[in-house]
């Protein structure tokens, strides 16, 4: 069974035109192409598609995404696949939770009724390493840190929050292939990581390599990261550190 070009554009959200430049960098090759120039997919051909997505939604260029592709198996696939799908249902319980504590919120204002304060703040995630950061980088520091997010836009929230997990997610994805730490890919999503950093202070090359280091030494940031993936991150980060960074 095949779908032509305006089917899958369709059925995909993205666009005939995107298509037709994939075809045309050779990202995604369709099952053929018609006499009157009309391409046409099948169902390997959407599988591809969608893994394309999932990787362009962990930040990664095009030209990246054709070379992880390039390397992956079909086991590989369904590995990264799973990995993804135990993000997206963590986001969606996070989501769950604050969705009902936004709902039991209207419904009080509504009743003119008083919350306790666990439950007007249940569901919101918090940042357990405030008093620590205090304690080793001084007020000044951390207070910068949440000036700099009280200017943040709705695009720098998001990629706050999701930022780093889908550089954990695509990392891992790499690690698994053996993809070394030098390589395109794996910097592409450090610059992501990087950037995710900025967003709360703006670390020179040293700090960079001293928080990738900070990750291995850390038994909580070991934990969150993962054991097989903690040194791969700051091996990665230490070479973006000296190609990227000033001293």
């Amino acid at each position: 069974m095949a779908w032509s070009i305006a089917e899958v554009a369709r059925f995909s959200g993205v666009t005939s035109r995107t298509l037709r430049h994939y075809h045309a960098i050779g990202l995604l090759e369709p099952a053929r192409v018609a006499a009157n120039g009309r391409r046409y997919y099948e169902q390997e051909h959407l599988l591809r598609l969608q893994q394309i997505l999932l990787l362009r939604d962990l930040g990664l260029s095009l030209a990246v995404v054709g070379e992880v592709l390039a390397q992956r198996g079909g086991q590989d696939v369904i590995e990264v696949l799973a990995r993804h799908k135990e993000w997206l249902v963590r986001e969606q319980l996070r989501l769950g939770r604050l969705i009902r504590t936004v709902e039991t919120t209207i419904t009080k204002l509504r009743e003119g009724g008083e919350m306790s304060p666990e439950k007007v703040f249940a569901g919101f995630e918090h940042n357990q390493y405030e008093a620590e950061a205090r304690e080793r980088w001084g007020d000044a520091a951390v207070d910068a840190s949440y000036e700099r997010m009280r200017g943040w836009s709705a695009a720098d929230a998001e990629q706050a929050r999701t930022g780093y997990p889908r550089v954990h997610e695509g990392l891992a994805a790499l690690k698994a292939k053996g993809v070394a730490v030098t390589e395109l890919s794996v910097k592409e999503l450090i610059q992501l990581h990087y950037e995710v950093t900025c967003l709360f202070w703006t670390p020179t090359r040293a700090a960079y390599q001293g928080l990738g280091q900070l990750y291995v030494d850390d038994e909580r940031f070991r934990q969150s990261i993962g054991d097989e993936l903690v040194t791969y991150l700051r091996d990665a980060m230490t070479v973006y550190a000296d190609n990227n960074l000033d001293s």
